[in-house]
């Protein structure tokens, strides 16, 4: 049964614009141990089935990124499109977590099985990005260094071992309207070097490179700044930043005890998970 991990941008930078619009970014991807889950069955049709906390953000959208992957993987297998699908979903919707992503990529690995597609990874990774620049990175579901609109990964040195809180304020943010927010120049990218010894010196280089995105986010979801502000005073936290294009932030702490008390002290209204980071890279 794939697990659809959500996905951290620990940093992520705007380098640059293609002629067709998408933004180029310089991004360091990780993933969490908070995961949806995708289950399959054989089944006379395609169908898809939603439960768990997060379910209700997606009632009323017949056609997500499940169903997608399912009649995109068929149609390029040349396989009819039947099977019984069941999501599982944890992952806040339009939360900067790549929630969506991460389950058309669960999809494509457990019905790759149910429908025993012979199919080259290459090919696999060409159809995932059909379905958007996320979904890639999702199907490795490890660390990697993110280029090009997000398509292009590269490896990067282990990460330090380390707890990470998510938080989300309860308000969701479309990535086009935070892009479309954003103003300045672009950044240049950077060499990660040869690696972190540890949290502190991982929380430098985030510092260092930030999210460019982060105003944009704030100036169209002003609470975001709140969420940023509270979690910078936390005992024990080495680094704060927004993920993705919001409007989930993050802390890291050295223990998931750290986190998970920093948690607590946060407004009730407010989501949040407590975690740990998927650390080997795609290698």
């Amino acid at each position: 049964m794939p697990l659809a991990r959500a996905k951290v941008n620990l940093w992520l930078n705007v380098v640059g614009r293609r002629a067709d619009g998408y933004h180029l970014l310089d991004s360091l991807v990780a993933f969490t141990d908070l995961a949806d889950e995708i289950q399959v069955a054989p089944a006379s049709g395609l169908s898809l089935e939603i439960v768990g906390p997060a379910a209700t953000s997606l009632e009323g959208d017949p056609d997500n990124l499940v169903l997608k992957a399912a009649r995109l993987l068929a149609g390029r297998a040349g396989v009819a499109p039947c099977a019984a699908i069941r999501l599982t979903k944890r992952i806040p919707v339009a939360a900067g977590l790549g929630g969506g992503s991460a389950d058309a990529a669960a999809t494509l690995l457990a019905l790759v099985d149910l429908w025993r597609v012979a199919m080259p990874q290459e090919e696999l990774f060409d159809l995932a990005a059909a379905l958007g620049a996320d979904v890639p990175m999702c199907l490795v579901g490890r660390p990697a260094l993110a280029s090009g609109i997000g398509e292009r990964l590269a490896p990067v040195p282990a990460l330090p071992a380390c707890a990470i809180l998510l938080v989300n304020p309860g308000v969701a943010l479309a990535t086009p309207a935070v892009f479309g927010a954003r103003q300045g120049s672009f950044s240049a990218a950077q060499p990660i070097g040869d690696g972190w010894l540890d949290l502190g010196s991982l929380a430098a280089d985030i510092g260092r490179r930030g999210n460019d995105l982060t105003a944009a986010a704030i100036s169209l979801q002003p609470e975001i700044a709140s969420v940023l502000n509270q979690l910078q005073r936390s005992d024990g936290v080495a680094r704060v930043a927004m993920s993705g294009s919001g409007a989930t932030c993050f802390g890291l702490y050295e223990t998931l005890e750290q986190a998970q008390r920093a948690g607590s002290l946060l407004p009730a209204s407010w989501w949040r998970y407590a975690g740990r980071l998927e650390r080997i890279s795609i290698g």
